[in-house]
């Protein structure tokens, strides 16, 4: 499924447009025990509850392609003989009114799903969407419909714990405490069967949905949907992305290199925006070897690199670059510092030797502020001296000091603490051009460097890095 199909189901669920006429489900408690049954007409509901039950299923279908919505793809056997798609399909075509195959389904998420002492609740709702003709330029023909797309949707919800706050009574005109009891909290994960592919039902695959990017909930898809292969939640994704680039480069995988990637990643991720194409933006290997070898990679690391891919992610994979990347930041970790760059800066970070020993170097402009207080004077950066006194020392370098060159090989080097009076972690505002850092020169980086411009799009630049995104040469 794409992007429009997505919104084009999601707008059925709306009171005044959508088909679903009964609500099922269960609710079960923090011991996996159903505690009681559902099954509600939405017509005899108030217009407040009836939003509030579409609003949980419609949560299956938000969130971003790849990270919060997943393809699930059955095999041809599964589909052909499988249980958990047959059991899926009476579901289906039943309308979710075949109570035995509901409770066969309640049983099997039952009994691979926790989500905490509180339990959960379990919706179920069935749809048949008269899918209208849509013509060459791209207007929809209510009248001329194609065929009938009837699809079920099922929503797990969190229960939360009761909160009492002060309430204020009318009739004694006073404030007293009252709990609110337990709550339904949003859809923390789900599905849609069949799919919606090129609007209609693909038998073959279905849509999962996850909250958060991080819980997969593989339990409850083995239950559910049995498939082959295990489901790799974003961040997986990322790690295994890593690891395929720090195995297979070895002594290769420079800051220049890495450089090289995250920008030209960042820009096919933004091209596909820009663009504003309904499919999933992905990569094959071979087009991430194609970046590698740009970056100077040779090709003996570079089939390495595909190889590892392949014992990572599966044959033929093909990488969603958001889920490797953070598009919205650059951030280089060094045991004193931190340095978090806006993306489209990063070319602006470089390495250099000074006096034998590596260090980050970030050009300077006018703008420049410690821990939120404008800097009025910067030091005097015209001459190599000056700049090494103020830059981040990465290593000790006793080879190559004359010619000005060097990687990040040697970034753990114990002298790097020694040389150290104390780790910078402040952001330092950088927004001058080229032209003002050729004047300013460069000076030390022994702070954070981010483009204020952009500063409140960056999700948590501030913070410490997760495991995951710590560069593979660090």
């Amino acid at each position: 499924m794409n992007r429009k199909e997505i919104n084009e189901l999601r707008r059925r669920f709306r009171p005044g447009r959508s088909a679903v006429s009964r609500v099922y489900g269960c609710y079960v408690n923090g011991v996996g025990e159903i505690v009681s049954y559902i099954d509600t007409p939405l017509g005899r509901l108030s217009e407040e509850e009836n939003e509030m039950y579409l609003g949980l299923l419609k949560r299956v279908l938000s969130g971003t392609m790849g990270k919060n919505l997943i393809d699930v793809v059955f095999t041809t056997k599964q589909v052909a003989e499988g249980d958990e798609h047959r059991l899926l399909s009476d579901l289906r075509s039943s309308n979710l009114e075949n109570a035995e195959a509901r409770e066969i389904f309640y049983q099997k998420a039952v009994s691979s799903l926790h989500l905490g002492d509180n339990g959960y609740l379990l919706l179920l709702a069935s749809d048949a969407y008269d899918v209208p003709y849509r013509g060459k330029d791209d207007e929809e023909q209510a009248d001329a419909s194609e065929n009938v797309y009837r699809y079920i949707v099922c929503a797990v919800c969190p229960i939360k714990d009761p909160t009492t706050a002060l309430r204020y009574f009318r009739d004694a005109n006073e404030f007293h405490s009252e709990t609110t009891g337990q709550t339904v909290d949003n859809t923390a994960l789900g599905f849609v069967f069949p799919a919606f592919d090129d609007r209609a039902a693909n038998l073959y695959n279905a849509l999962y949905y996850v909250r958060r990017p991080g819980e997969v909930h593989q339990e409850f898809v083995d239950a559910v949907f049995a498939t082959d292969a295990p489901m790799m939640s974003a961040e997986e994704q990322r790690e295994a992305f890593h690891n395929a680039m720090t195995q297979s480069l070895g002594d290769e995988c420079g800051f220049d290199l890495l450089q090289t990637v995250h920008e030209q990643l960042k820009e096919r991720i933004d091209q596909h925006r820009k663009d504003k194409d309904p499919e999933p933006l992905g990569l094959t290997a071979r087009e991430v070897g194609d970046i590698l070898t740009s970056g100077g990679v040779s090709r003996e690391k570079r089939e390495a690199f595909e190889f590892a891919c392949g014992e990572h992610f599966g044959e033929n994979v093909v990488l969603n670059p958001e889920n490797v990347i953070d598009s919205k930041r650059f951030e280089i970790l060094t045991p004193e510092a931190k340095i978090s760059v806006d993306p489209s800066c990063s070319y602006m970070v470089e390495t250099r030797i000074i006096d034998g020993r590596r260090y980050l170097l970030i050009p300077a402009g006018h703008d420049v502020t410690v821990n939120g207080i404008p800097v009025t004077e910067l030091p005097d950066a015209g001459t190599v001296a000056d700049a090494a006194s103020l830059a981040v020392g990465l290593a000790p370098e006793t080879d190559g000091a004359a010619d000005g060159s060097g990687g990040m090989e040697d970034a753990d080097s114990p002298e790097t603490a020694d040389n150290s009076d104390s780790a910078a972690d402040t952001e330092a505002a950088d927004t001058s051009d080229d032209a003002e850092s050729a004047k300013a020169g460069e000076t030390a980086a022994d702070t954070e460097a981010e483009n204020p411009e952009t500063a409140e799009n960056r999700d948590g630049a501030a913070s410490p890095a997760a495991e995951d995104d710590t560069p593979p040469w660090e």
